[in-house]
C-alpha cells in the first residue's frame, strides 16, 4: 500500500478548531463503542454495511481514529475535498482540463503576476452562511500569516474583489503556482476568524462539499450526502471509514465483501477479479516510495544517517527487483534520484545526472566504496563504523502496513550485506506522523507524492524546501533538508512558465544536490492499486479513462470518485 502522509493528497500541516455556536469542542473525542459486525461497519448516522448507498472505504488506518477535521492538519482524519472544497480539480493520473469547483475560470496577466478567478454563485456553507470571495481571500490571508501552515509558500496579496471575483498578486511571475492556489482547500471566514491553525481540532467541520459529518466512533466514522451540495447531492448517500488492524485485515474484508474500496495489497492482485467475485482493481504508478532521513545534523537531526555517505551507501545496497517482488507484488516501478516521475518526466531530468534511474540490484561494491572513502572502516561484525560509531539506522513504519514492513525486513537483510545494520520500530500512524513531524526519527519509510501538474517542480517545493528544527513541526519538509542553492533554484522555477528554456539550469543545480546529497534515499516508485466493489457500484475509473487518481486516501481524487459513482441497487 503506497501511501502519502497527507493522506493522500496533498499539503498538510498543523490543526483547527471550534466555534462556540457550533458547539465546537477542543478535546480529542474518545469512547464509543465497537460496532457489531466484524469489520466495524455497522449501522451508526443512517447507514450500514448492508446500505445499497453505503460505501464502506477503508483507507489504510491502522488502531483508533483521534477526530479531527482540520484540512490544514498532517492528522487529519477526513474531510478534505469531501467536506471542503477548493477552488478546482486537478487530475495528476491523465492530461484534462482543470475541473471546476468553487471557482469556475482562472487567468493569468500576461506577465503572470496576477492570478484572477471568478467563483460560482450561489454556494452556501453547510451551516446556511453563504460562501463568498471574502472566505477565500480569508483562508489565503490565515495560510500566509501562519508560517506552520503554509507548506506551499503562499507569499501573494489576495483581494476580494467582490462576492464573485478574487485575485492573487504575486511580487514576481509565478505561473507554476497557480495549481496549488487553485487546490487548497477553503474555510469559512465567520468560524475560522476565531480559530487557532495549528493547535485546535474541529469536531464538527462545516464545508461546502457534497458531504458532512455523520456520525464518530474511535473505530469508524461516517460522511452523509449534503443534500444542498451545489453540484446536486452525491448518489452515494454514505461513506463509512474503517479502522482495522492492517493490510491483512483489509485484504480479509475484500475476501468477505464487507468493503467496498481500499487501496492497498492483496493476494493475487494480479488478477483481483478473477480471485474476489464482485470486485475489480486499478494501478497507477506515481507515489514515489522512499527512505525518508532526519537529515540535518545543524538542525537538530542525530544518528549516522546525518551522514550523506551513509545515505547514499544505503541507496547503493537496495536490491529494487527483489524489494517489488517480495513486498510490492510487482506492482512497483522504477525511480529516479532526481524524483522526476520516470518515465513521464524524464525530459526533465538534468544531462549532468550520470544515473538518472536507481539501479535495479544491489551494488555492495558502490555502498563499501562510498563508506570507505567518507572513513568508515567494516568492523569484525561486518558492520561499517567511524569514530566508535556503528553504521545503524531504525526505519519507522505504521503497524499493518505489510508490504511496508515487509520491505524493510528485505532492505535490513540487504543492508546487512553492504555493512548497514537496520532496525524498525512499528508504532500508530498518529504516532508515526507525529515522529516524522517533529524529527524524533533517523529513518521512516514513506512516499512523496506527485504535485497537481506533472512537473517535479511540485514535489521539489513540497519535500526539498521548508522544514523546521528538531522538536517543531515541519510540514511537508520533513527530512528537514537545507540547502540555500535548492532553495533558491525552487524559487527561481515560480518564476517561470512550464515552457522557458531557463527552467533547465535550475534543474540541474537542484538534482545536483539532491542526488549527492539524498536527503530522501529512492526505493521505487509505488503501484498505487485500489480494489472496489463493481458489482455495487459503477462509474469507477479505468484504465482509458482515468478521470482521477485511483486512491482511496487521496483526498480531492477520492471525491471525484464518489461524485462519479452510482449505486446498482445490489
Amino acid at each position: 500500500m503506497i501511501r502519502t502522509t497527507h493522506g493522500s493528497t496533498r499539503r498538510l500541516v498543523a490543526g483547527l478548531a471550534a466555534a462556540a455556536a457550533l458547539a465546537l469542542t477542543l478535546s480529542a473525542c474518545g469512547g464509543g463503542g465497537t460496532s457489531d459486525d466484524s469489520t466495524g461497519a455497522g449501522e451508526t448516522g443512517g447507514a450500514s454495511a448492508s446500505d445499497a448507498t453505503t460505501l464502506i472505504a477503508y483507507t489504510g488506518q491502522a488502531g483508533d481514529y483521534q477526530i479531527n477535521y482540520n484540512p490544514f492538519s498532517p492528522s487529519n482524519i477526513g474531510g478534505r475535498g469531501t467536506i471542503y472544497e477548493p477552488l478546482f480539480f486537478f487530475n495528476k493520473a491523465q492530461v484534462q482540463d482543470p475541473v471546476p469547483l468553487l471557482g469556475t475560470e482562472y487567468s493569468w496577466n500576461d506577465d503572470g503576476t496576477v492570478l484572477s478567478v471568478t467563483l460560482r454563485e450561489g454556494v452556501t456553507w453547510s451551516d446556511g452562511e453563504p460562501f463568498t470571495a471574502k472566505d477565500v481571500a480569508f483562508t489565503f490571508d490565515l495560510i500566509k500569516n501562519t508560517a506552520e501552515i503554509n507548506s506551499s509558500g503562499f507569499d501573494a496579496t489576495t483581494e476580494a474583489v467582490d462576492d464573485t471575483h478574487v485575485t492573487f498578486t504575486f511580487t514576481e511571475p509565478a505561473f507554476v503556482r497557480a495549481p496549488d492556489v487553485l487546490t487548497q482547500y477553503i474555510v469559512p471566514e465567520h468560524l475560522w476568524k476565531d480559530i487557532s491553525p495549528t493547535e485546535d481540532v474541529v469536531e464538527n467541520p462545516i464545508g461546502t462539499g457534497p458531504y458532512l459529518l455523520g456520525d464518530f466512533k474511535p473505530q469508524a466514522f461516517t460522511l452523509v450526502a449534503n443534500e444542498d451540495y451545489w453540484g446536486g447531492a452525491p448518489a452515494v448517500k454514505a461513506v463509512r471509514y474503517l479502522s482495522l488492524s492492517g493490510n491483512q485485515a483489509g485484504a480479509d474484508a475484500l475476501a468477505a465483501g464487507t468493503i467496498d474500496w481500499q487501496t492497498g495489497p492483496v493476494p493475487n492482485i494480479d488478477d483481483v477479479a478473477g480471485n474476489y467475485p464482485g470486485y475489480d482493481s486499478l494501478t497507477a504508478n506515481q507515489n514515489q516510495v522512499v527512505l525518508a532521513t532526519c537529515s540535518n545534523p545543524d538542525w537538530g537531526c542525530t544518528g549516522v544517517q546525518t551522514d550523506p555517505a551513509v545515505r547514499q551507501a544505503l541507496y547503493w545496497a537496495l536490491d529494487r527487483d527483489q524489494i517489488n517482488n517480495l513486498a510490492f507484488q510487482g506492482t512497483a516501478s522504477e525511480i529516479s534520484p532526481t524524483f522526476a516521475l520516470v518515465p513521464s518526466q524524464e525530459s526533465l531530468i538534468s544531462a549532468s545526472i550520470t544515473d538518472p534511474v536507481a539501479e535495479a540490484k544491489a551494488d555492495t561494491a558502490k555502498a563499501a566504496e562510498v563508506l570507505e572513502a567518507a572513513g568508515y572502516t567494516k568492523g569484525s561484525d561486518g558492520i561499517y563504523e567511524k569514530d566508535g560509531q556503528r553504521v545503524t539506522v531504525n526505519i519507522e513504519v505504521v503497524t499493518g502496513w505489510t508490504d511496508y514492513i515487509t520491505a524493510i525486513d528485505t532492505i535490513t537483510a540487504q543492508a546487512k550485506a553492504a555493512g548497514i545494520e537496520v532496525t524498525s520500530t512499528q508504532s500508530s500512524w498518529n504516532e508515526w506522523t507525529d515522529k516524522k513531524q517533529r524529527g524524533n526519527f533517523q529513518l521512516a519509510i514513506d512516499s512523496l507524492w506527485q504535485g497537481p501538474a506533472p512537473d517535479p517542480y511540485y514535489v521539489y517545493q513540497y519535500f526539498f524546501t521548508g522544514g523546521a528544527k528538531v522538536g517543531e513541526n515541519s510540514g511537508n519538509a520533513f527530512s528537514r533538508y537545507d540547502n540555500a542553492e535548492v532553495s533558491d533554484a525552487i524559487v527561481g522555477l515560480q518564476k517561470l512558465n512550464f515552457d522557458d528554456p531557463a527552467r533547465d539550469a535550475l534543474f540541474t543545480t537542484i538534482q545536483d544536490a539532491i542526488v549527492e546529497d539524498m536527503p530522501y534515499v529512492p526505493v521505487m516508485t509505488g503501484g498505487t492499486t485500489s480494489e472496489w466493489n463493481v458489482e455495487k457500484f459503477t462509474g469507477w475509473p479505468t484504465e482509458d479513462d482515468m478521470y482521477a487518481f485511483p486512491a482511496v486516501w487521496s483526498a480531492l481524487d477520492m471525491t471525484e470518485i464518489l461524485k462519479h459513482l452510482e449505486p446498482t441497487g445490489e
